[in-house]
């Protein structure tokens, strides 16, 4: 149910506020880095988090779901702006997809959405939870060489993630190293049930402690220590500006002269059907892992996500879509509502605004323990257990959409993951839809429930299992529907029934389709 009553906000603000800090300290360097690894200049990548902050956190339908630039589109986006020419060009392609979004969802597009997996959805989330692992390991000891690493699973791979980790390893940096490891205790510690007990240090989120002691830390040791200090390459960086002057020229504008050009339609419909697939993928992750299991309405995401990419492309903005890293930090630092993340889109324009020479104080390993603490909770192995004790057919599409994506990208490694968890689906209707019981010469075969064609190799396997001089009752009483392929695939039994001297008795088998009966056939109805 979404609340939209201003009590219902007011009261989850203790929450809110704190959570959308941690969002937003999570949201910065991501923001950052998937403009610089899209080609797109640094601010491109805020003007889209504050876009889906400020805008689509309140047209969208979901409370917990936290919208912005995507490392999932780096790669298309990259391609985009090298194919047009020009990013002024670029940002209208943006601005058309935004278009075709809101399009989709005045179609009812989101439907899709509907038809994912269970086991798919929870595979997707412990496959990024075990990437944002590999790829904050060398973010936490000092070694940045990648930062769409951080959520990246469209463009890097398990491979390329391993061969980075072994390059980490051989230059760490000590001061990098001790402010993550202790950020992280400080994260464990504030989630034991000795600090929940205690009213006053709940109200304090642990990640906000973790960026404090970072930036303690880095201060301190710049001027007792130099050589335990962070690096200035291991810090955010924020463009800085002085006056709301040099903050609005910040901004870009679309070159509406490029709707000239054929190949703008071709990115904007790719970036449109990427950017929705992604958006559903994470909206009903973010549902999944809801405490309060909200259910989100997917045509109004892909209409607010439509209105956003319009608004971004406007203003100089690269393409948003829901993102589900930025979406478990706010369910894991106990967001309640969408006030939450417009407090992450208001912390990001005021930050650029007015504090972007502090927030550039902030170490990237005390941002890296926040993930790192996120990715567990994502994958944690109790998470394996369970889909163990639920059987094969949840536990091997869990499995193989981790692997799958962990292997390729998202996107591929979820479509094999509905492709198998659809076999298992199909293999399970196959079975239930049509069964036969025996009684000495007496047999029964009963239509459980609709039956398709799918199941007329199941219905000739039981026909081939009746014995002569029976009696066969076909029992369609349960059965909504009874596919054309079936209902012939009976009538042609029926008719070689007589050789073997079997009587077919047909119960509710009219109205679901008609059957033709011989005058010198045994059958009755």
């Amino acid at each position: 149910m979404i609340h939209k009553h201003i009590d219902y906000y007011i009261k989850h603000l203790h929450h809110d506020i704190p959570s959308g800090i941690v969002v937003f300290l999570v949201a910065l360097p991501l923001c950052l880095g998937v403009a610089l690894a899209s080609g797109a200049p640094l601010f491109s990548g805020l003007i889209a988090g504050m876009v889906g902050g400020l805008v689509v956190a309140w047209l969208s339908g979901s409370q917990l779901s936290v919208s912005g630039p995507a490392a999932g589109l780096t790669v298309i986006v990259f391609n985009a702006i090298e194919t047009l020419g020009s990013f002024s060009g670029f940002l209208t392609a943006v601005v058309l997809a935004g278009v075709i979004q809101l399009i989709l969802g005045f179609l009812r597009a989101g439907v899709i959405g509907a038809y994912f997996p269970s086991s798919v959805i929870k595979g997707m989330l412990a496959a990024i939870g075990l990437i944002l692992i590999m790829k904050q390991i060398p973010h936490a000891i000092g070694y940045d060489a990648s930062f769409e690493g951080d959520e990246s699973y469209m463009q890097e791979t398990a491979l390329s993630t391993v061969e980075q980790l072994a390059e980490a390893v051989s230059s760490i940096s000590p001061g990098a190293t001790i402010v993550s490891v202790v950020a992280l205790l400080l994260l464990v510690l504030w989630e034991s049930n000795f600090i929940k007990r205690i009213a006053f240090l709940r109200l304090v989120p642990g990640a906000l402690l973790a960026v404090i002691w970072g930036v303690a830390y880095n201060a301190v040791t710049m001027r007792v220590a130099p050589e335990w200090a962070i690096g200035s390459k291991h810090l955010v960086s924020l463009p800085v500006t002085e006056s709301p002057k040099d903050f609005l020229q910040l901004f870009s504008f679309p070159d509406f002269s490029f709707l000239a050009n054929p190949q703008i339609y071709t990115v904007a419909f790719t970036l449109a059907v990427i950017a929705s697939l992604e958006t559903l993928l994470s909206l009903e992750a973010a549902d999944k892992m809801d405490p309060y299991k909200r259910v989100a309405p997917t045509n109004r995401e892909l209409k607010a996500q439509g209105v956003g990419n319009m608004l971004s492309g406007l203003i100089g903005g690269i393409p948003i879509t829901a993102v589900i890293v930025r979406s478990a930090a706010n369910i894991n630092a106990g967001g309640q509502t969408r006030v939450s993340s417009f407090v992450h889109g208001l912390a990001l324009l005021v930050s650029v605004m007015f504090f972007a020479k502090f927030l550039n104080d902030i170490p990237l390993s005390c941002l890296a323990a926040i993930l790192l603490q996120t990715g567990y909770k994502l994958a944690k192995p109790k998470l394996f257990i369970e889909f163990f004790h639920k059987g094969w057919n949840q536990l091997i599409p869990f499995v193989i959409t981790i692997v799958a994506i962990l292997l390729t990208d998202l996107l591929k490694g979820i479509t094999i993951g509905i492709v198998i968890g659809l076999y298992y689906v199909i293999r399970a209707n196959y079975h239930a839809s049509i069964s036969m019981t025996r009684s000495e010469d007496r047999y029964v075969l009963t239509m459980n429930k609709d039956v398709s064609f799918l199941n007329r190799a199941l219905l000739r396997k039981f026909f081939n299992q009746i014995e002569e001089n029976c009696t066969l009752v076909i029992d369609g009483s349960k059965a909504q529907f009874i596919d054309y392929d079936i209902l012939e695939t009976i009538h042609d039994f029926m008719l070689s029934a007589q050789d073997n001297n079997i009587i077919v008795e047909t119960i509710d088998l009219e109205g679901k389709e008609k059957i033709k009966t011989l005058p010198d056939s045994r059958a009755a109805t």
